[in-house]
């Protein structure tokens, strides 16, 4: 059921938001050090894509500190507190690609090429969040603390 939950995130999830080409980005260890396009995140749009049913999906899975929506997920941790957990380097590695990290998560890879996933050929390269809602995501989580 998880797999098939991740395959659906995968396939949905980038027809929704509009993809756009990934940014080129550096890994040092657990961490993406410098913002994606050197971009600077809005907490308040970040907060908007991890509460929308159509952009992130974050929700899907996540629950978060959003008490206006309803039937949040509980098959990831609860994102209250991320933000004094991780540093927002190491949140934008985890927003970009959490399977690098854990190659068994079942968090689809928001910024970042999916070799071998089962998405249309038009979608094949593309991100599902742009590398503007990364930081924009980045930017809300960071405030959970």
């Amino acid at each position: 059921m998880l797999r098939a939950l991740g395959a659906f995130l995968l396939a949905a999830a980038p027809a929704i938001s509009g993809a756009q080409d990934v940014v080129g980005y550096v890994v040092e260890g657990d961490r993406i050090p410098s913002p994606l396009a050197g971009l600077r995140g809005d907490a308040q749009r970040g907060r908007a894509i991890v509460a929308s049913r159509q952009a992130g999906l974050c929700l899907l899975c996540h629950a978060a500190p959003i008490p206006e929506e309803r039937f949040q997920g509980d098959l990831a941790p609860y994102l209250a507190g991320v933000g004094r957990r991780y540093d927002e380097a190491q949140l934008r590695l985890r927003v970009v690609d959490a399977q690098r990290l854990n190659s068994a998560s079942i968090m689809p890879s928001f910024h970042a090429p999916r070799p071998g996933a089962r998405v249309a050929a038009n979608w094949a390269g593309k991100p599902i969040l742009s590398a503007q809602q990364v930081e924009d995501v980045v930017a809300w989580l960071a405030t959970l603390r």
